[in-house]
């Protein structure tokens, strides 16, 4: 019997567990993935927690995101074949042995990646994606300010933003980090701690400020980010894993400056189109070797809590996954 992790109880990932399920047979419409590798998300924390948007009734499977093999398709279903290697797009489910899904959930996984890097690919470049092109239009000779750059949808935004012509600052709470914001092409790195960065950005710009910033981090960050800004700036709110952050309108309207949200799923929800044409940039991106994911820990399906723990801990660089 296939295992799954289940949620029974809302609180910290401690309270998940391993569970076996019975195989349940297809219903028309559907296709039964093997998962091979599930990345770990956030929201996926947040979710067991009670404190994200999405409350999906209890018990529930986490997981929104997850990679593995075409074995099984209804007899209804086109598009799709047994052997087919895919990345599975979901709410929730994906840390399980197997799924059942809509072929339009399914996306072909590069051949350049293994399941892990597949696992771990379009929920963070499809938030530096949506983010960047459809939110900031960033510009070829843009000056973007990444903060979190050592983080998954970071280190995702620091690789796409150089890949669209930017000169890319990434801010990070350690050196290696920062080392790994460099190998994907960043050209400055803001350390954390060692002095204000809105100071550091200040110096590395001239004075000017940096035309976007990529903010997941929120609290305090948020603020002193509007106070290195240049005229016109875009600040990207992608996130709050430091606490809410609190805007200074003075500041925002001074520098004539916009702050968009960023909800890369739901926007692709309320216009497919938007969704399909990110996923062919980045499909061919990968294709191309011009981006792919930093899996720093791949764990076994079991060891869910560790792995999620890696994430609310800042121990990772880039994704975590979790392996069947």
């Amino acid at each position: 019997m296939p295992n799954k992790i289940v949620c029974r109880t809302l609180g910290p990932p401690e309270t998940l567990r391993l569970e076996s399920f019975a195989s349940a047979p297809l219903a028309a419409g559907q296709v039964r993935v093997a998962i091979r590798a599930a990345g770990i998300n956030f929201p996926d924390i947040l979710m067991v927690a009670g404190d994200y948007q999405l409350k999906p009734e209890l018990p529930f499977t986490p997981g929104m995101e997850a990679a593995g093999d075409v074995v099984e398709i209804a007899g209804d279903v086109g598009g799709v074949m047994v052997g087919d290697r895919v990345i599975a797009k979901l709410r929730h489910g994906g840390y399980a042995e197997e799924a059942m899904v809509a072929p339009a959930q399914l996306t072909p996984l590069p051949s350049t990646f293994d399941y892990a890097e597949g696992a771990t690919f379009l929920a963070a470049h499809g938030t530096a994606h949506h983010a960047l092109v459809d939110r900031a239009q960033i510009r070829p000779g843009e000056v973007l300010l990444v903060h979190g750059a050592g983080g998954g949808v970071g280190l995702a935004t620091v690789e796409i933003g150089k890949l669209l012509g930017a000169t890319v600052i990434a801010a990070a709470s350690s050196e290696q980090k920062l080392a790994a914001a460099r190998a994907r092409g960043a050209d400055h790195g803001v350390l954390y701690g060692a002095e204000p960065f809105r100071e550091v950005v200040k110096r590395i710009t001239d004075g000017r400020g940096v035309d976007v910033v990529f903010d997941p981090v929120g609290g305090e960050v948020f603020e002193q980010s509007l106070r290195c800004i240049a005229f016109g700036a875009r600040l990207l709110v992608v996130g709050f894993t430091g606490g809410v952050g609190v805007a200074k309108t003075n500041l925002v309207l001074i520098k004539g400056a916009s702050v968009l949200g960023v909800r890369a799923g739901e926007a692709a929800r309320r216009d497919p189109a938007l969704g399909t044409a990110r996923i062919a940039a980045l499909l061919q991106w990968a294709e191309e070797g011009r981006v792919r994911p930093h899996v720093s820990h791949r764990l076994p399906l079991q060891d869910v809590a560790p792995a999620m723990r890696l994430l609310m801990d800042r121990k990772a660089i880039g994704r975590v996954a979790l392996t069947m």
